[in-house]
Formats: structure tokens, sequence, C-alpha cells
């Protein structure tokens, strides 16, 4: 009787020994963890001009696709900055188109005042050789002579007066194209008054309501992306020896009892998650205790028609078995 009980306390010591064995070299090949959260990309909605909210079309966790009106800001002011910067523009407009009549004038007047310096000093040099000559009076030499200052003093009042006018056109033309940054800045704004989903997906954290005033750039809400997800999970660093980017995982979702979604390893972090806290842990007491890290694995889900949500809490298990890279 002795020896029967010794060989079935022996046999259940075998058994259990043997189940360890075997759960250590599941666990060894297939390693899980449940500190596993579902993760997307997040949007954060904010406009890009301050204002007065004039309408709100979406509600909070609707479905929005990419381009859908999200909501917008009374453009009373925005489209009055546009009337104002046309009419800046078209006032510029026309002072460049007069400076540019005035400068043809001037360019005319240029060309006749030329012509008459030329002709004078054309008589000039005649009128300097007859009287070297003694065929002209000393009289008539010094009416030429007059009659070629005027002539030069005109040609430079007309050149003076040309380049004034060229420089008032630069000048104009400068204007011109400020009053079309204005207006392009001011249609901008306009447009800018709607604010559209940059993506599908659904809205989250909704508070915003018409009659609020909104500040250019400050994020009012958030949409969570439809198109990509994925699992954070956090294993431990004796786990991550047989952990490769590519190898096949498995995912259940605590939200979705009757659901396995499938995917693969993307990539290992390279710190843990304690490095990037505020304040990592340090110990300079002397009384060290060797406490196992963590580190997250970015696990990269095959597409899935699930109700997924951010930040649900999941279990992964890699199969480390197969070829990985």
């Amino acid at each position: 009787m002795k020896s029967f009980k010794a060989i079935a306390a022996a046999g259940i010591l075998v058994t259990i020994a043997v189940g360890l064995f075997l759960f250590w070299r599941h666990e060894e090949r297939y390693p899980s963890t449940k500190d596993a959260y579902i993760g997307a990309n997040i949007i954060y909605v904010a406009a890009q001009v301050t204002g007065q909210v004039s309408d709100v079309a979406v509600v909070e966790n609707q479905p929005v696709n990419a381009g859908d009106l999200l909501f917008s800001i009374d453009p009373t002011q925005f489209q009055a900055s546009v009337d104002q910067a046309k009419a800046n523009l078209d006032s510029a407009i026309q002072q460049a188109d007069s400076f540019s009549n005035q400068i043809t004038a001037a360019q005319a007047a240029v060309e006749s005042a030329n012509s008459f310096y030329e002709t004078a000093q054309s008589n000039l040099e005649r009128a300097r050789a007859l009287f070297s000559d003694g065929d002209l009076a000393q009289a008539s030499l010094d009416q030429t002579t007059s009659e070629f200052a005027q002539a030069s003093a005109r040609l430079t009042t007309s050149r003076s007066e040309l380049s004034a006018l060229q420089s008032g056109l630069a000048a104009r033309q400068d204007n011109v194209l400020s009053s079309q940054a204005a207006l392009e800045i001011a249609q901008a704004d306009l447009v800018w008054t709607k604010v559209y989903a940059a993506a599908d997906g659904w809205i989250a954290n909704l508070t915003l309501r018409p009659g609020s005033s909104v500040s250019a750039n400050a994020p009012q809400f958030s949409i969570v992306e439809s198109s990509d997800w994925w699992v954070d999970a956090n294993f431990k660093e004796t786990s991550l020896p047989r952990i490769r980017p590519g190898q096949p995982v498995t995912v259940q979702v605590d939200m979705l009892p009757d659901t396995t979604l499938t995917g693969k390893v993307a990539s290992i972090g390279r710190g843990s998650g304690d490095t990037f806290s505020l304040l990592p842990s340090e110990n300079s007491s002397g009384n060290w205790v060797k406490v196992t890290r963590r580190f997250a694995v970015r696990i990269e889900l095959d597409p899935t028609d699930a109700p997924l949500r951010v930040g649900g809490s999941s279990k992964v298990t890699v199969d480390t078995t197969g070829t990985s890279q």
C-alpha cells in the first residue's frame, strides 16, 4: 500500500514537472502579454483663423469622410477684408496705369527735347565755324549759344522728369504686388472659415458649439482615423530575445471577446517605457532591487471590419516558431 502511494505521489510530481516544463516551453515560443492597447492615428482639428463659430456640422462619435464639412466660422469680417483688398488692388493698378501713361508722354517729351538739342548743337557748331571765318557776327553767335543752352536744359529737365516717373512707377508696381498678396491672404482666410475633415474616421472629444469663439491653430476636437490600426504591446525584456519583426501575432481584444485579430510584429521599441516617462525611476540609496523592464512592441494589424476603439485593452501572443526578419 505504501509502495502504491509512493508511486502515485511520484507520478503526480512528474506530471506537474512535465506540465510546468511544457508551459515554460510554450511561453518561450509563444510569448504573450495583456499589457497591450489598441492604437490609431488621431488628428486634432483646429481652425486656421480666429473668429466666432456659426455652425457645427458634426456630432460626437459621428463617422466622417475626408472633405466633409466639420464646422464654420462667421465669414462676415473675412468677406469685408476680401472686398477691401480688392478695392486696394484696383486703386494700385489704376495708379500704376496712370504712371505708365505719364511715362509714355515723358518719353515723347525726352525724344522731342533730344531732337531740339541735336538741332541746337548742330547750329552752334556751324555758327562757331562761321564766326571763326569772320562770316558771322558776335551777336548771332551769342544767340545760337543761348538757344543751345536752353535746349540742353530742356533735355536735362525732361530726362529728370522721366526718371522720376519711372521710379514712381516702380513704387506703384510694388504696391500692386503687395495688394495682390494682401488679397490672396484675405481670400485664403475667407476659405479657412470652413473647416473640413482631413481623413476618414470618427469625431471624438467634441464640445464645440455655435457661438463659441475659436483661436487660430487651437485644437477644438479630434478625428480618430479609420485607415490604420495597430497594437502597442508591452513585453517583458525577458520575452524579447525570440521576438523579431515580421513574426505572426494573434490579438484578443477585451471588448470583443468573440473576435480574434491577426497581424505581425512591425517593430520593437529602442527604449523601455520607464525610459521615456516624465520622471524616470532611479535608485541612489543602495537598496537596489532588480525590476524586469517592459519594452513596447508595435503590432501591425491585418485589415479587419471589427469595431475597434483606441485604447482598448488586448492580449497579444507572438508566434516565434516560424521564420522572421
